[in-house]
């Protein structure tokens, strides 16, 4: 049976396929188009899925999408006209769209079927938003049973929500409503310090650590009633969200004190400690709706999904401060992995097909590392490479791990593109860019010469599984970069100079550690730790690494620059690595070096279509 998931219309729109229960294939439509969060319809996703389940026209059964547009309307209209005269100009700027797609499902799946070759489906289903974030987080966790915590901005009205699972079944116990949403709140932080809702929230997250939590008792004061039991409400006076374009109001700006920052203009003291005071306020909730859900249900394991499920930071809390003893976060926690959910859902709820959960090794879930998407053998990626003229090596792939290590142990920063594209936000070394995790230089060295981005961001490391206790401060596997945990305090050291000196490359490149590229000012680190069974050709060369340095750990940022999505082809992969300072690049088993490269030319790349695009 062929069952097809599919988000769309928000942020970063994906497809998924299911076949007999197993996931098959997922991927975000981003990655195709180059358009970072692409909302639109996922069509090339729907293509890329079909293909790699052989599946032919007549032959997908069913088709799910994440959620309900219809009740999402109805809520959308409620709130508008329970805001009126205000709002007018939103609602002016969002029924074009309702009209011409959201409101128009069905035609866009059957549409897109025909387009990819796939025929007309045997149905079409819909799926609550919450439903598909919490199928997502406990059908392919590796437990039987488990406490469901869905956090986000909002899907129809649910912003919020406690589940229950047990076997094939799901089902809801608790939820909170739109307006109050603990996502749109962290998202108007975002918005009032500068970066972009929906994709800054992790800029904001490695922002924190700079600050102090100074502003944290006038929020609790003025912007939200927070509960015992997680439960909150949102103080509507001091938000723009539901009546206009912007996330705050003007009275939002004067208990603040000022407006908001102007993208991309300095970053001051205050946006640091609204950073780390809305930090600690959503820590704090989280871990009371995390209780909440441990008195309801009485597992000992909890699964997370959501956007909110993300912020690892409070996720490294869940695990060390909450009555759980196991914790599961799907990797593509936010609405990418909506698309994942349903399809689960349509298989465990519509079709009522039990669930079999064959072990409790937190690496041997169903998401198969989330390795999901498209992969290129070495053959077509050298017919590619000798068409365009582009200079390789070809590595011996017994002695592959062994070059890779010997390049990052001399400084060189390598792109690294090989097996299936991650499925989800993180590169977890298939798509990833990699260097050494001991040199003081290279946080600020990737951040400015390779991504283009803002010097005060951290990077992840990625560590041997067997060796993540020897590094981190943390007693369990963390493969899809989803914990924050501190840096083993025998490894760190104060650093030299001001603590409180804003200028960010200054106070990043003072080392904290023996790895200090990955400790962030904190001394905490986002840890992916790397098992042999999930990942053979990403173990080997941090094995490798560690055979040459006595270092299990390398650094791990995702293969892309700013504003643009991680790659998806080989050629997305050459093009980012010419545009960039990077030294070398690792196209399965092969291996080319910038400077035998021939001169770029970006125009002539920018159209140009890689065989298995």
């Amino acid at each position: 049976m062929n069952i097809l998931g599919i988000s769309a219309y928000y942020h970063d729109s994906a497809a998924c396929l299911i076949q007999d229960g197993k996931i098959i294939a997922a991927a975000q439509e981003e990655r195709f188009t180059r358009v970072k969060q692409d909302s639109d319809f996922p069509l090339n996703a729907v293509r890329y899925c079909l293909a790699e389940g052989g599946v032919a026209s007549g032959e997908v059964d069913s088709v799910i999408f994440y959620d309900k547009p219809l009740t999402k309307f109805s809520r959308i209209l409620k709130t508008y006209f329970s805001v009126a005269p205000k709002g007018l100009r939103s609602f002016s700027m969002a029924m074009p769209l309702w009209m011409r797609k959201k409101l128009a499902i069905p035609l866009e799946i059957t549409s897109a079927l025909k387009k990819a070759g796939a025929g007309k489906p045997g149905r079409i289903l819909f799926a609550e938003h919450h439903d598909s974030h919490a199928a997502s987080a406990f059908y392919p966790s590796p437990y039987d049973e488990a406490a469901i915590v869905t956090l986000d901005g909002v899907g129809e009205w649910a912003t919020t929500s406690i589940a229950s699972g047990e076997g094939h079944k799901i089902r809801v116990l608790e939820e909170i409503h739109f307006p109050h949403s603990l996502g749109l709140l962290y998202s108007a932080f975002t918005y009032f310090t500068g970066f972009r809702v929906n994709s800054g929230e992790y800029k904001m997250m490695g922002l924190a650590p700079y600050g102090e939590p100074l502003y944290a008792d006038i929020i609790r004061e003025n912007l939200i009633d927070i509960r015992d039991d997680g439960s909150y409400r949102l103080n509507m006076d001091y938000f723009g969200y539901d009546d206009g374009l912007e996330m705050t109001n003007r009275k939002f700006s004067d208990l603040f004190g000022r407006p908001a920052r102007e993208p991309e203009s300095p970053i001051t003291r205050q946006d640091m400690d609204l950073a780390a005071s809305i930090q600690l306020i959503t820590e704090e909730i989280v871990l009371k709706i995390v209780a909440q859900a441990h008195r309801l249900t009485q597992s000992e394991n909890l699964c997370l999904a959501g956007g909110v499920a993300l912020n690892c930071v409070a996720n490294g809390r869940i695990m060390r401060e909450s009555p759980f003893k196991n914790i599961w976060i799907q990797p593509a926690a936010g609405d990418a992995g909506g698309a994942l959910g349903a399809a689960l859902l349509a298989w465990h709820t519509v079709e009522q097909k039990e669930r079999v959960v064959e072990t409790l090794d937190q690496a041997s879930d169903q998401m198969q590392g989330t390795y999901l998407g498209p992969a290129f053998s070495d053959e077509e990626i050298v017919e590619w490479l000798k068409h365009k003229g582009y200079r390789y090596e070809a590595m011996s792939p017994d002695k592959r791990a062994q070059r890779i290590a010997k390049l990052i142990a001399d400084q060189k920063v390598v792109g690294l593109f090989q097996g299936r594209m991650e499925f989800g936000p993180r590169a977890l070394g298939n798509r990833s860019i990699i260097g050494d995790a001991r040199s003081p230089a290279m946080q600020s060295t990737l951040n400015l010469k390779i991504k283009y981005r803002e010097s005060f961001r951290p990077f992840a490391p990625s560590c041997l599984e067997e060796r993540i206790g020897d590094y981190f401060e943390i007693d369990r596997p963390s493969p899809y970069m989803l914990l924050v945990a501190q840096v083993k305090a025998d490894r760190c050291k104060a650093p030299e100079g001001d603590e409180i000196d804003l200028d960010e490359i200054r106070r990043v490149n003072r080392p904290r550690s023996d790895v200090p590229a990955i400790t962030h000012v904190d001394y905490s680190a986002r840890i992916q730790s790397v098992n042999r069974k999930t990942n053979p050709q990403y173990w080997e060369i941090i094995k490798a690494f560690e055979d040459l340095t006595g270092y299990g750990i390398i650094i791990n940022t995702s293969f892309n620059v700013r504003g643009e999505p991680i790659v998806c082809t080989p050629r997305d992969a050459y093009r980012c690595f010419m545009r960039t300072e990077m030294d070398y690049l690792v196209l399965g088993n092969l291996l080319l070096e910038k400077i035998k490269q021939p001169a770029w030319d970006q125009s002539d790349h920018w159209r140009e279509e890689f065989p298995q695009d």
